[in-house]
């Protein structure tokens, strides 16, 4: 007898589409499964035994052979665990072909007939939807699934409860997205500038950067307040798009970290400490999983103390920072990740941390500092569009009253708004960054241009340079809400540029 029932393999946040194909005939008893399985497809064998021993099925003292094709393609995890188990019931005539027709499955197996969560069901939803199939999955990632569209899904809990719903004993019911669990606003998680005193130039500065997605840079002694910085950054950013929602929400499943909400609508922030690998950051591994730079992915990666990240980490983010992907390569595995980020780093101006600082800086100053910045290539210092001195909190701005400071919710309506000029420009989701360069050009004015060329000649910047100051400048214009821009436009621009 012969059977087959459609699931994926995963490739990034990509899928393949695979027919399981499971065939029973006479000979010595055999269970044996082809197509370039892992170690976890091939243990697939045991819990599909006991699941269906549990449920009163023994499997035929028969030649069983199940084939994963296309056989060319490597498959990995144990969500090939029910389609597996549904095409053997076909195979032994416990269900029928037409039953499972035009299903799409994914899910593990536990050895009492149990389903369990399974990373990657969005994008493996995402699929069946737009093959017009049935989608099944585990009952824990059913909300996970209602988000890729308004087709038939299927979770139970159990394969028993499966098994009835084709049998038509006990139907599953109909799973639809529950916005209640959903919040598409912004949620204050990540505290407030108001309570940072003081300052006000990195202030001004991340703001700019929020506005445009700009790479920041903030250099200053320890306890001047530059991860506080940082963690009130998400709090001012726009809220996602439906379509980047759907992007992070496939990365995290991806990576196995979805919560039963099934749709994440808050940008990502992720902070990795300074010993995270190389793997940690860019992803990879057997399964090359993501990274923490796709993690991140329409977000916030926050590195503090950057100079302390392993050197071949940080040249890992040349790719990201140019390109907004990163490829992982591995000798069984090619994948590419969405990793469209905002860098925002930190550091201290040395080793001592206080150069700079009378009365604290050491003898090697300012040595200290040239040799503590020549752990950061240059490559990778051009791909930084702010560069902030953070200095040490003035006695007087303690006094501050806390109700006179600006709020992240006012800041945030001036970043909206200056976000909603770059969408209207580009197209829904891009910003100033992510622009062409040579197109800025033509918003130049003519002292603008002047002042630009002549900071050019002088400093030799290089070119990728150029067009970052340009975009910059771009952004501070539309901040001011300027059509074209102007002199001071670029002479701040400059300023936040030269600052290392």
């Amino acid at each position: 007898m012969h059977a087959c029932v459609k699931t994926v393999a995963f490739f990034g946040i990509s899928t393949v589409e695979v027919d399981v194909q499971v065939q029973i005939l006479n000979g010595m008893p055999s269970f044996s499964i082809v197509g370039l399985p892992d170690k976890a497809v091939a243990e697939s064998r045991e819990r599909i035994r006991s699941s269906l021993y549990s449920m009163g099925i023994s499997l035929p003292a028969k030649r069983i052979t199940v084939n994963l094709a296309p056989a060319d393609v490597q498959k990995e995890g144990s969500h090939y665990d029910l389609p597996i188990a549904l095409a053997l019931l076909v195979a032994m005539e416990i269900l029928s072909q037409e039953d499972i027709v035009n299903v799409l499955a994914i899910g593990e197996l536990s050895l009492i007939g149990g389903l369990s969560k399974v990373p990657g069901v969005l994008p493996a939803a995402l699929c069946a939807q737009s093959h017009n199939n049935i989608f099944i999955c585990p009952a824990e990632c059913a909300q996970e699934a209602a988000w890729a569209g308004d087709k038939a899904i299927l979770a139970p809990k159990t394969l028993t409860a499966l098994l009835n719903h084709f049998k038509g004993q006990q139907l599953l019911p109909r799973i639809t997205p529950d916005k209640s669990q959903v919040r598409s606003d912004w949620i204050p998680t990540f505290g407030c500038f108001s309570d940072i005193k003081g300052q006000i130039v990195a202030k001004r500065a991340l703001e700019i950067a929020a506005a445009g997605s700009h790479n920041v840079l903030m250099s200053g002694p320890p306890g001047v307040g530059k991860s506080m910085l940082a963690s009130r950054i998400p709090g001012i950013l726009p809220p996602m798009t439906s379509k980047e929602s759907l992007e992070v929400t496939m990365i995290h499943s991806m990576a196995g970290m979805m919560d039963n909400c099934g749709l994440i609508m808050q940008r990502p922030y992720r902070s990795p400490h300074h010993s995270a690998s190389l793997v940690a950051l860019v992803g990879g591994g057997n399964n090359a999983k993501p990274g923490e730079v796709s993690l991140a992915h329409n977000g916030v990666l926050f590195l503090d103390e950057l100079p302390e990240f392993s050197r071949m980490a940080l040249e890992s983010l040349r790719q990201p920072l140019e390109t907004g992907d990163i490829t992982i390569a591995r000798a069984n595995n090619h994948v590419t990740y969405p990793a469209r980020i905002q860098l925002i780093a930190a550091m201290n101006p040395c080793k001592c941390g206080y150069m700079g600082v009378p009365e604290k800086e050491c003898s090697r100053a300012p040595r200290c500092g040239q040799d503590y910045l020549r752990k950061l290539s240059g490559p990778l210092l051009d791909r930084i569009d702010i560069f902030i001195d953070v200095p040490v909190v003035k006695l007087q701005d303690y006094y501050q009253d806390k109700s006179q400071l600006e709020t992240s919710d006012v800041i945030r309506q001036r970043v909206i708004k200056a976000r909603k000029i770059q969408y209207d420009r580009y197209g829904e989701g891009k910003t100033n960054a992510e622009a062409s360069g040579t197109d800025m050009e033509r918003y130049l004015s003519d002292e603008a241009r002047r002042m630009l060329l002549a900071f050019v000649d002088k400093s030799k910047v290089s070119a990728r340079g150029f067009y970052r100051i340009l975009k910059l400048a771009r952004t501070l214009a539309d901040c001011s809400e300027s059509d074209s821009i102007q002199k001071e436009h670029i002479a701040e621009s400059i300023e936040y540029r030269t600052g290392y």
